[in-house]
């Protein structure tokens, strides 16, 4: 059996096959990838563009904690904490972000820079924080890379991150202070961080890789490309429009401006040179742009394609796009989305922090917690509201989902939503209120409601 992608021949010589596994791939180029990333991010504006996009999408106005607890006292006692915690910049080390911010900082850094670490940091009860503990966004320029190999203790690193025997991380060693900050003058010294005191952050291509690699690999080139080509055809037509007519001569190709002969050195607009005395006018024809859409529409295609985003969010170009083209455009957008924030970002972020939360719950209470943290996502603006809703309700009445599914999947808590309607209806019924909204009094097209009666 023979592979046509396997052989060796003039049409595969340029191909770069190696045996090598993630983490060896990833030693070679992590660094320099996140770096030019970076400054792609801030001087190409569909690169900035792209970052902003996936993290305002999986994290949009924020992942939001929620408490699954039998003891309704306690949860309640827990809802308050997660709301005096998170929903202040008090969970910050930095003091800028609350909970739903430092995703968002999250979720930037990860396409860009591959990775990011949160890292929890303990605090005293005297700071005076609802609980005693904050959370430290870092980019992974931390990570010690030159950590490699066998440990003194028996454990084997893998650029910074440090395995047991078994497999299992141990710790982390990190810098002190960012290797790249103009506050660090002398030479730093990695220390090791215990791994539970980490939330390591990215998106796993390969079995057994362990740094995330800049998600603008595929396309770091192609982006570079598109913008030198546009910069040609600005520059060519800059020039072009320089040059509004030539002077012939026959007698000689001397340039004089004023009696003095001199080169050409610059240009302005409206410019005529001047190559000799009076004789012929000829005017410049500026070279044409045909090829100038085609070619930029092209290459954000596959600039989008390689970032998992759809062409139409990632150019803002929605001039062909029509109902169900821009739908199956968004599913599978959506799909990239579901993934990155249900294999990334809640296991290696949200629970993480969701532990840590409860351990500190457990501190401040002064009593063991038998609680879990559940994790809504942001709601999906839908494209088509009266089909969609309908669809819901439809597969609420069939058994097919629940009402706290439905709620979910629009990014509300379903128990705060409940609360909030039962508060408005009771609040209606005591000022005497009836509003076609409300099914207890009005059905679907108006009429009063039948009066159910108690049952025995």
């Amino acid at each position: 059996m023979v592979y046509d992608g396997a052989s060796r021949s003039r049409r595969t010589q340029g191909w770069r096959s190696v045996s090598t596994d993630a983490n060896t791939e990833v030693l070679g180029a992590a660094s320099r990838l996140r770096d030019v990333a970076r400054d792609m991010v801030r001087n190409v504006p569909l690169a900035a563009r792209a970052k902003h996009l996936i993290a305002h999408n999986v994290v949009g106005t924020g992942i939001i904690p929620t408490i699954e607890c039998d003891d309704e006292q306690l949860k309640g006692q827990l809802e308050d904490l997660l709301k005096q915690h998170f929903d202040t910049t008090a969970c910050d080390a930095y003091g800028r972000h609350d909970l739903y911010g430092q995703q968002n900082v999250v979720m930037g850094t990860v396409p860009e820079s591959g990775e990011a670490l949160i890292r929890y940091r303990p605090r005293y009860a005297s700071d005076g924080l609802p609980l005693p503990f904050q959370l430290q966004v870092m980019e992974p320029d931390y990570l010690d890379s030159s950590v490699n190999g066998p440990q003194a203790n028996g454990n084997y690193a893998v650029q910074g991150i440090e395995f047991n025997p078994f497999g299992k991380i141990e710790a982390y060693h990190l810098f002190p202070e960012h290797p790249g900050s103009m506050a660090t003058y002398s030479l730093q010294v990695s220390k090791p961080v215990p791994a539970e005191f980490i939330a390591h952050v990215f998106y796993t291509q390969r079995p057994g890789q362990a740094r995330g690699i800049s998600w603008f690999a595929p396309v770091i080139l192609r982006m570079r490309d598109r913008a030198d080509f546009a910069d040609a055809h600005l520059m060519r037509q800059k020039i072009a429009a320089c040059f509004v007519a030539f002077i012939k001569s026959s007698e000689g190709s001397g340039v004089k401006d004023e009696g003095k002969d001199y080169p050409v050195e610059s240009f302005e607009p409206g410019m005529i040179e001047r190559l000799n005395d009076d004789e012929e006018v000829t005017f410049g024809t500026p070279p044409k742009v045909d090829d100038y859409a085609d070619y930029i529409k092209g290459q954000d295609r596959e600039i989008a394609a390689g970032l998992g985003i759809s062409y139409e969010s990632f150019s803002g170009d929605l001039s062909n796009v029509n109902f169900s083209s821009g739908r199956m455009g968004w599913l599978v957008e959506q799909r990239n989305i579901d993934a990155w924030r249900n294999f990334m970002l809640l296991p290696q972020m949200m629970q993480p922090v969701g532990k840590w939360f409860l351990d500190a719950a457990a501190i401040k209470l002064g009593r063991s917690i038998s609680a879990k943290v559940l994790w809504t996502p942001p709601r999906r603006e839908m494209i088509n509201p009266r089909e969609e809703v309908a669809a819901s309700r439809d597969a609420i009445r069939t058994g097919l989902s629940s009402r706290s599914n439905e709620q979910r999947k629009l990014g509300f808590d379903p128990a705060d939503l409940d609360e909030e309607i039962a508060a408005d209806n009771t609040r209606a019924d005591d000022l005497g209120l009836i509003f076609d909204s409300d099914p207890r009094k009005v059905t679907s097209v108006g009429n009063p409601a039948p009066q159910q009666q108690p049952q025995n």
